[in-house]
């Protein structure tokens, strides 16, 4: 056998031993069970934990917070904007409780001065506007334009 075929099916079945080593890492266990799909996909999509109920489930226990919002600069946002997915805090109010944003980051991730956006968003510089105080501390997010005393 010339020398050039031996060095060529050496480097064929190096190529192949790394390829069978890595397949092995990267290929989870239950790929193959039902054809070319991972039969535990099924039941990690069976049921998500997020779940997004909407203003009007949010209004039978905080109507009075969902009225002061409608006539906020923030009406059109869904209250899970801000405090994350409703369904479990729903099924559980006692002991699931949603998100209260408190951090200037939360609320920069709209109002932060960005060039780029051309809307009605009010903007303001993070890193040079009331930077000793949370966003919080003097605003009232569901009722923005009542500055706090």
């Amino acid at each position: 056998m010339p020398i050039q075929l031996r060095r060529l099916l050496l480097a064929f079945a190096i190529f192949i031993a790394l390829f069978l080593v890595v397949r092995y890492f990267l290929v989870p266990d239950s790929y193959g069970e039902l054809g070319a799909y991972r039969s535990l996909s099924l039941k990690e999509n069976e049921e998500p934990i997020a779940k997004f109920v909407g203003v009007e489930t949010c209004e039978m226990c905080h109507d009075t917070i969902v009225k002061a919002k409608a006539s906020d600069v923030h009406q059109k946002l869904q209250c899970e904007v801000c405090h994350g997915p409703g369904y479990l805090h729903m099924e559980n109010p006692e002991t699931v409780k949603m998100i209260i944003p408190t951090e200037r980051e939360h609320c920069g991730k709209c109002h932060e001065l960005n060039a780029a956006k051309k809307s009605k968003i009010a903007q303001v510089n993070l890193a040079e506007h009331n930077v000793e105080n949370k966003c919080i501390d003097c605003h009232n997010p569901h009722m923005p334009w009542e500055l706090k005393e």
